[in-house]
């Protein structure tokens, strides 16, 4: 079972002097409190960074998916890796145009992706359709009674998403601003971790 063992190259990653304080040699890093339980701490939390973060939702365009209060956490590797899907909750940074409109760069939201590139999108008596057909769309509270876009087809264009917020009836999204460029997404939606308790 020789092909089991480190190769050549890995023992002398971990023989390195200058890498010789990764904790991935040993469980002695998890040891506190000492400056080394500090700085393999500071390691995670630089990686968890880097690779997730946790947000508020401030309003309720996601009900009832998301509610008022709840904190969520958000992978940004994915999307690396793969296009963003339909039906995936991104979180993106303000586009261009609503920029303009008085929102700060870095504002964030997060809605859902109902159409990707080259779709067409209507909405006909509150109902959205995708290329003609018809979207149950079993997360919703219910189906707005009038839409801006009410008859008019849009083609999501290149390097864009159709974006709605769950909320239908209280969501500034794509039916608003347009399709949302791919570029302003930075992070995926993977769990809700607290949610306000009624007292």
């Amino acid at each position: 079972m020789s092909f089991l063992k480190p190769s050549v190259f890995s023992r002398f990653l971990l023989t390195f002097p200058s890498l010789r304080w990764m904790p991935c040699q040993s469980w002695a890093f998890l040891r506190w409190p000492n400056l080394d339980g500090f700085m393999s701490v500071l390691v995670l939390v630089l990686i968890w960074s880097m690779f997730a973060e946790i947000r508020f939702i401030p309003s309720s365009s996601m009900y009832p998916t998301l509610r008022v209060g709840d904190r969520i956490i958000a992978e940004k590797v994915s999307y690396y890796f793969k296009n963003p899907a339909v039906n995936d909750l991104v979180l993106f940074t303000v586009p261009k145009n609503l920029q303009d409109m008085g929102y700060k760069k870095e504002d964030v939201f997060i809605k859902r992706i109902v159409a990707k590139a080259g779709d067409l999108v209507q909405f006909q008596h509150g109902m959205l359709y995708v290329n003609g057909i018809a979207q149950r769309e079993d997360f919703i509270t219910e189906m707005p009674t009038h839409c801006k876009q009410n008859e008019t087809c849009v083609s999501v264009p290149r390097g864009h998403v159709y974006v709605l917020g769950d909320n239908r009836h209280n969501s500034y999204d794509s039916r608003s601003w347009g399709p949302l460029p791919i570029a302003n997404i930075y992070g995926r939606f993977i769990f809700r971790c607290s949610r306000p308790t009624n007292s």
